[in-house]
Formats: structure tokens, C-alpha cells, sequence
């Protein structure tokens, strides 16, 4: 449920990973690469990571969510390699038995995701490549 791939993801996949018979809702989230960003044009991005770290990390959002939120399931898989424009970069799918949980708990993932899966982005333009940090 927990994955760094050079593959292109499904969201489909994730979705169906975490539905279950005793949920009722399964919120997910997919980040996707887009054009423009801080005012430049982007043609591609470069995604790498410490795999190990990146994977024991998001064990540890896992354990964060199930400590607040009673939720059934959760995904997290993370593309690296170069992504084009509108590739998905994450998705991430959380099922629980209400929608709140679910919604709270999935955006809750993206954002210490963000801040703590040791995970790397390049933005490639026209004019050059930039690292970006993790909250961009």
C-alpha cells in the first residue's frame, strides 16, 4: 500500500487497495504535473528518493493517521523518473467508514508527505532546471 515506482500510477489501483465492504468512503488525492509553476513554463519534472527512508517515512504517516482518525485503509504511491505534464506524481487513497475521517486523513497525508518522505523534485524549462523543495 506504500510504494515508490518508476511506473506510471493508477488511481484506479489505489482506490480499489483500499475499499473495503465496511467503508463508505474512500477519499483520494492526485498530484499531477502541471506547465507552469512560479511563473516559469515547465517541460518536465525529475522525481528521485531515498526509497528505504521514503517508504519507512510514510509507515510513519500511516501510523500518525491511524492515531487520529478511525480510517480502514490507506495508500500512498509515489512516481519518480521523469513525469510529463499532467503525469501523476501521487495518489494517495484513505477509506474509513465516514467521509470526514476520510477527507481529514488523506489531506493530512499529502501534507506531512510533503514535509517529511526524504522524496526530490526538478523542475526542467526552456531555460534551465530548478530543485524545488517538497512544499511546492
Amino acid at each position: 500500500m506504500l510504494r515508490i515506482t518508476e511506473n506510471p500510477l493508477s488511481a484506479e489501483g489505489a482506490i480499489s487497495a483500499v475499499t473495503k465492504r465496511t467503508c463508505g468512503a474512500v477519499a483520494t488525492f492526485i498530484g499531477v504535473v502541471r506547465e507552469f509553476s512560479r511563473g516559469r513554463q515547465v517541460s518536465y519534472l525529475e522525481y528521485e528518493a531515498y526509497p528505504e527512508m521514503a517508504i519507512a517515512k510514510m509507515r510513519q504517516i500511516e501510523e500518525e493517521i491511524r492515531n487520529k482518525w478511525e480510517i480502514e485503509q490507506i495508500a500512498i504511491h509515489h512516481r519518480v523518473g521523469r513525469l510529463g505534464i499532467s503525469e501523476a506524481s501521487v495518489v494517495i487513497a484513505v477509506s474509513a467508514a465516514h467521509r470526514q475521517p476520510a477527507l481529514e486523513a488523506c489531506t493530512y497525508a499529502i501534507e506531512r508527505l510533503k514535509q517529511i518522505v526524504p522524496i526530490w523534485k526538478k523542475e526542467v524549462s526552456p531555460d534551465g532546471s530548478y530543485w524545488v523543495g517538497m512544499g511546492s
